[in-house]
């Protein structure tokens, strides 16, 4: 798990007024980690090309254009001149080593984006947007410069986007760079250390992001044990019944030691789970709205999940009248997508938009439900996975286009609603069963447009 700021300005400060370090310093430690990624990728006299902006971004592909000259060829091509003091002062340096900026990019087997990184909060000129385009254009291994050159600090994009094969972050992980539109564009991250550890570097942060090793499957150590000792979940099954039946098959496979479905009619089920029109006393955890259509009357269903029992909300429940009500529990794990989440944050008051809108600050949007529901457990689902409690939030950035497909989130119910049956925390139920379910879309060996929830399933048991 790892922390992420929305921005490190004040991080670097700190390294000056605390640890003595200077700009120069910072710079010099940013450029070497980026020296060390292409050294590391590609030999000796492959061809460089480095776009350098005009501000501090700019210098520090300049200070690589020193770094690397010599032993690699090198083009550096600085389209608007040096204008902060520190991109004077490396451009001045360089020139004593003989690399005078071209006048264009070039051919390249390595192409370097050092145009603006994290500090781009305006629209890009005409001339950027350009740039970018043709930089995008070339066939050459792109790396950006602690952000890609068209993302901006919040995470969302202008008209053009470096995409970038690789990021080289600088200090810290920036929030902005785990938004669901940045996913097409920062390519793999690494974080470069600026002259301190990373643990020196940063402070705590409200915001995290989740590592794929911080997954703890649900193994069994207790030898004494029966199928009660690992929970019962109850799913209510409404009018499309498979979506309860995935859900079901999921729960069981990540360690539940009972299922049942809830329906009002008896539904051709998979033998290993269980059927009842009325709640079994054993239940001890709740899983509602995958399928639920219109098949229980308010009574019906307050029928079956009246109680403090642990819920996992899902789907057409964020339509449901009774939606108000089950938000007042203290043990409640939501999972809408953004359109689900559009409609929650409508009936909640909190916010009249669509679902564009959610996208462009998926970030504040679900800082503000957190907030106006502190005790409830927000899993905002998307390209990248916002898992939120009050003012504690982690993003799970390991999912893939392959869980695109219907059936897919009624699994992420089920292995949550299993964890919760289990004993789990709301909040750690919904980050084991986040990361659970795309730890299985990963090992997924198909074609990317060929997964079931069948296949999610049965991975789910090779973790």
């Amino acid at each position: 798990m790892q922390n992420l700021f929305e921005e490190v300005g004040t991080l670097d400060r700190r390294c000056y007024e605390t640890y003595g370090l200077t700009e120069d310093l910072l710079m010099e430690h940013a450029a070497e980690a980026m020296a060390a990624e292409i050294r590391r990728r590609f030999p000796p006299d492959t061809r460089v090309t480095i776009v350098s902006g005009p501000g501090n971004n700019g210098a520090d592909g300049i200070v690589l254009s020193r770094l690397l000259h010599g032993d690699y060829r090198v083009c550096l091509h600085v389209p608007s001149g040096a204008k902060s003091p520190m991109a004077k002062r490396q451009l001045e340096r360089v020139h004593k080593l003989g690399i005078g900026p071209a006048d264009s990019i070039e051919n390249c087997d390595v192409l370097v984006d050092a145009l603006f990184g994290s500090g781009l909060s305006r629209p890009l000129n005409d001339a950027s947007l350009r740039l970018i385009e043709a930089m995008n254009a070339l066939s050459a291994f792109k790396l950006a410069c602690d952000m890609p050159s068209g993302l901006r600090g919040d995470g969302t994009l202008d008209a053009a986007c470096f995409r970038a094969d690789l990021t080289v972050t600088m200090g810290a992980l920036k929030r902005g760079m785990f938004s669901d539109a940045a996913k097409d564009f920062v390519g793999e991250i690494t974080v470069a250390d600026l002259g301190v550890s990373r643990r020196l570097y940063e402070t705590d942060s409200d915001w995290k992001l989740l590592d794929a090793d911080d997954l703890e499957p649900p193994h069994r150590t207790r030898a004494d044990s029966h199928k009660g000792t690992y929970g019962h979940l109850g799913i209510v099954c409404g009018e499309k019944p498979g979506a309860a039946i995935i859900a079901g098959t999921a729960a069981l496979r990540f360690g539940a030691g009972l299922v049942t479905l809830l329906s009002n009619e008896a539904v051709q089920i998979p033998f290993e789970l269980m059927q009842s029109h009325l709640r079994p006393q054993s239940v001890n955890a709740l899983a509602l709205g995958m399928g639920l259509g219109q098949e229980f009357s308010e009574k019906e269903l307050t029928e079956r999940i009246d109680g403090d029992l642990p819920l996992l909300l899902d789907a057409d429940i964020f339509s449901h009248p009774l939606l108000p009500r089950l938000l007042e529990h203290d043990k409640i794990v939501l999972t809408p997508h953004p359109r689900e989440f559009v409609r929650l944050l409508s009936r909640t008051g909190i916010a009249e938009i669509d679902t564009a809108q959610l996208q462009r600050d998926r970030f504040g949007y679900a800082e503000r439900f957190c907030a106006a529901f502190p005790d409830a457990v927000l899993v905002l689902k998307g390209a990248n996975v916002i898992i939120g409690k009050r003012d504690r939030f982690h993003i799970n950035p390991h999912g893939t286009n392959v869980l695109a497909k219907g059936g897919s989130g009624d699994v992420l119910a089920g292995l949550i609603g299993a964890l919760l049956a289990q004993g789990y925390d709301p909040l750690d139920a919904a980050i084991q069963g986040s990361l659970a379910h795309t730890a299985a879309a990963r090992r997924f060996e198909g074609n990317s447009y060929a997964l079931t929830p069948n296949d999610l399933v049965a991975q789910v048991g090779q973790l």
